[in-house]
């Protein structure tokens, strides 16, 4: 044993030593494609469910944010969230514009 305690440059040299890294190395292609559904969760918040599409907003600014950490299974399901929850805010906002319509339309004065 040594009488100094290993510094971090000693423990990064370590770390980058080819016996060190036995696992694969996960070259570009093998990363799949991110798919956080941005676009659905912008296209929804010009819906009038305001607090469900900003969720779905939220959620895939979440997505995007896993995908750049390198957490690529937490950026799958944050993606396929942002991506249900987008299309039910479209759902429930189309429902509250045709309730409006037809509410205004068949009024009597």
């Amino acid at each position: 044993m040594s009488q100094f305690p290993p510094t971090s440059d000693f423990k990064r040299a370590l770390d980058s030593s080819p016996e060190a890294n036995t696992e694969d190395d996960k070259t570009e292609e093998d990363v799949p494609e991110l798919k956080n559904y941005l676009w659905l969760s912008i296209v929804s918040c010009f819906c009038p469910a305001y607090p469900i599409n900003i969720v779905a907003f939220v959620f895939s600014i979440m997505s995007l944010n896993s995908y750049n950490n390198g957490d690529v299974e937490g950026s799958q399901r944050l993606g396929r969230n942002a991506k249900w929850v987008a299309i039910a805010s479209i759902i429930i906002g189309l429902l509250i514009i045709a309730i409006t319509c037809v509410v205004h339309f068949t009024r009597t004065a």
